[in-house]
Formats: structure tokens, sequence, C-alpha cells
């Protein structure tokens, strides 16, 4: 109530509001994308703006996690690195690249979505720095690892960008906007890729790649500072964490996001030693190859996000796994016959699957929490509340999971190689596993006889079955 004589106060503009002077202007008091008078009048153009320079901070991210993919092509005899040397070494940076996806997860409701997001482009430098101090024949194994280890931070920019950018956007455009978000972030490993063609082409070496880098880590963060902005209404909330971690559908999510992340990151991270150990391609013949899959596979992932959006994730999912299993079956036979232009090219194909699935699987996310909420009877922004309050704490979780994928990937290429010589065993468990994914992607969500997931999160005939068939 006003107080006689007293004007009443404007009404609160999300793009200038400030929580408080501890806060600053870049905080964003109030914030309801699901209003759609909102969401026209000013949302969208503030989400978009978010969008962008989250995708240019996780795209570097990508870079720098996936460095040693390329590095590696670049240790010839002189480094005295064996071929499994260097697959333990891309599967040691793809499992810290995993777990810290969990912490940066949260670190978007402690420290805000713009601040985390300058914060960690900074931390980059580290590794990027710690490379170019090392990279010489005579370093030892050991250092290597080491300082690949620190490499990991790049993929943890994935799980706060996803975390932030969920937040910003309507839950009928988060197909669209993660998987615009992700694949933009995922396209940093095929343009790490073309660089260190460029360098090799030009007889540069490892530094030289590194120092193109630094600067734009650099440019990166002060973008971040100057034009994004933090959600106040994003609370520290564990109790969200422990919720979600309880879930069944996390876990199963999880699983699923490991046949499609899991091989995207970890092919990324192999196509290039697959080609130079099983079929004698020199680093840069094998550098003109690795890049064209993994950008195909980054481009395409928004793609599967609007399909998603269109027809439902779990529909596009299970598609999308009957292709990555049919691709795979054609990659052994490949490799039996040692047919190079066949191998790549079935590679490829399989790339981009991967990248239609990365998109379709996170479409899934809000969906299915969202769909809980209704079972629960919130309507409304209450309804909406949930979903982003559970799919959010859940995507940290099942990001890192499924980035765990890519260790699994390269450690069962390793016993390959050590125990036949090819990569052909490696596919074979691939394909199995792609199988396995296709029938709990079924039963689980697209099944319509009883016997799903309930709203508890656990299976049971007595109790109401939720329907996710539309997620």
């Amino acid at each position: 109530m006003t107080a006689p004589g007293t004007a009443p106060a404007p009404p609160t503009d999300p793009n200038t509001s400030s929580a408080s002077s501890k806060k600053g202007s870049h905080w964003i008091e109030e914030w309801d994308p699901e209003n759609e008078a909102f969401w026209n009048e000013k949302g969208e153009k503030i989400a978009r703006r978010n969008l962008v320079f989250s995708v240019l901070s996780e795209h570097i991210g990508f870079s720098i996690w996936t460095l040693w993919s390329v590095l590696v092509l670049f240790m010839g005899p002189e480094y005295g690195l064996t071929p499994a040397d260097k697959f333990l070494l891309t599967s040691m940076v793809t499992l810290v690249g995993a777990v810290v996806r969990v912490p940066y997860t949260f670190a978007v409701a402690v420290f805000g979505g713009r601040n985390w997001t300058i914060i960690s482009a900074a931390m980059l430098l580290i590794p990027a720095i710690a490379a170019f101090t090392v990279m010489e024949p005579g370093t030892s194994f050991n250092t290597f690892l080491l300082v690949g280890l620190l490499a990991g931070v790049g993929g943890g920019n994935f799980a706060s960008s996803m975390t932030n950018i969920n937040a910003f956007f309507p839950l009928r455009k988060k197909g669209w906007a993660l998987g615009l978000n992700a694949g933009g972030g995922n396209i940093g490993v095929p343009v790490i890729q073309l660089a260190a063609l460029g360098v090799i082409g030009a007889s540069g070496g490892p530094r030289v790649l590194l120092g193109i880098y630094i600067p734009l880590i650099l440019v990166a963060a002060v973008l971040a500072a100057l034009f994004m902005d933090n959600l106040a209404s994003v609370k520290n909330d564990t109790g969200a964490a422990v919720d979600a971690a309880k879930d069944a559908h996390t876990w199963i999510m999880s699983f699923l996001y490991i046949g499609t992340f899991g091989s995207f990151i970890g092919y990324s991270f192999a196509f290039g030693q697959v080609l130079t150990n099983q079929f004698g391609r020199t680093p840069l013949q094998a550098a003109y190859l690795t890049f064209i899959g993994p950008l195909l596979g980054s481009l395409i992932r928004p793609v599967g996000g609007w399909l998603a959006d269109r027809y439902g994730g779990a529909r596009i999912t299970l598609y999308n796994y009957v292709g990555m299993g049919a691709a795979t079956a054609v990659l052994v036979f490949a490799s039996m016959q040692k047919s190079l232009p066949l191998f790549v090219s079935v590679f490829v194909v399989l790339f981009v699957l991967t990248g239609l699935g990365n998109g379709s699987t996170y479409k899934m996310i809000p969906g299915i929490f969202q769909t809980k909420a209704v079972a629960k009877g919130l309507v409304g922004e209450e309804a909406a509340a949930y979903g982003r309050r559970l799919s959010g704490a859940s995507m940290g979780l099942i990001g890192a999971v499924g980035a765990l994928g890519g260790v699994g990937i390269n450690l069962a290429f390793r016993q390959s190689f050590l125990s036949y010589g090819s990569g052909t065993g490696a596919f074979v468990a691939f394909l199995a596993f792609y199988g396995v994914c296709f029938v709990v992607t079924w039963a689980v969500y697209l099944r319509r006889p009883a016997g799903r997931i309930t709203a508890s999160g656990t299976a049971s005939e007595a109790k109401p079955q939720l329907s996710y068939a539309e997620v």
C-alpha cells in the first residue's frame, strides 16, 4: 500500500533491476518465461543474449577439454608414447571433464550464471598455459598425464551452461535452446581439430595452437562479464540435488545419455588415434578427416532438439538408437575388411546420429519433470517451477554420467588394440550397448501398458502410472 502523496513504485524491469547494491546491475530479480506477454515483451531478447555468450564460453571450454585429442597427433616417436599411453591419456582427460560437471552444475546457483561463466572461462587459462609449458619431447608421461587432467575443467563448462540456459527459456522453447547451446559448445571439438590441421599443415608445432587459444579464452571471459546476466530466482537449492539424485529418471536418462553424448565425446577423442593406429594414416592425413564427424554431429544437435520439440524426445531417441546400431554394425564390417573409405563414411554418419540423440535426450529431461509436476496436481507457474527445479538439478548428474561414456569408449579402444590390434572388438561392444539403450527407451518411455516408473520415481503396479510418450 502506498502512503498518501507518494508516487507508486514503477514496475520492475528484469533487464535493469538489481537485487541490491551488493548484487549489482547484472542480477535479474523477476523472471517468468512461461508468461507469454513477459516473454514477447522482453524475456526472449534477454534469454537470447545470454544464450549467445553462454555458447561462446562453452565452445572454448569444449575446445580445451578435447585439446589432447589433437595434441597426441603432434606427439611422434620422439615423445616415447605408445598407442595405449595415448588412449589412457585421453581417457583420463575425459574422466575429469565428466566428474567436474557435477559441481559446475550447482555453481550457477551459488555464484550466478554470469558470474560463474566469467570464472569458469578464466579457469581455462590454467590448462592452456600448462600445456604450452610442457609440450616438448623428453617430458615424462606422468607430466603429460597431470597436465592433461587440468584440461578436464573445460568439460565442466557444458554443465553450468546448460543449467543456466535451462532457467532462461520456457518449456516450449527448451529443446531448441538447449540444443543450440549444446551444439554451439560441441562444435568446439571440430574447430580445435581444424585449427590443428592448419597448424600441422603449416609445419607449426603444438605451441602455435595453444598460442591461438589463450587470447580467445580472455575474450570469452570479458564478453561474459559485459553482456550476461544472473537470475536471482536460481537459488542454491541442495534439496533439488537430493531430490534429483533420488529420482529414477535421473539415472535412466544418464544411462541413455551415455549412449549419445558419451559416444560423441568418446569418438571425438579416439577417431584420430584409430585412423593412425589401425589404418596407418599420418597425423596430417588423420587431421584431414577427424574434424568432419564432430562438426556435423555438433551442427545437427539443435535439429535433434527441434525434432524432439515437435514429435517427442522419446520417439526421436528410440529411432536414433536404431540408426546408431545399424551404423555400428557396418563399422564392424568395415573394420574387419580394412576399408578406409567405408569406415570413415559410416563413422561420420554415426557422429551425426550421436548429435541428433544428444538433442533429443536433453529435451526429454524437462519434459519428464514437467509431466511429473502435472501428475502431482501442480498447474501454471507452480508446475513450471517444479520442472525447472528438478530438471536443472538433474542435468548436471546426467551430463556427468553421460560424459563417462567417453571414458569407457577410449578404454574399450585401448583394450581392443592391446588384445586384437584393431578397434573391431570395441565396436562389437558398442553395438550391444546401443541395443540395450533401445530397449530401455522403449520400455520406460514409449511402452503403454502398466509397469512404468511412477511419480515417486520407483516402479509399482499399485500406483497411478505416468505416460512419458510425449516428452
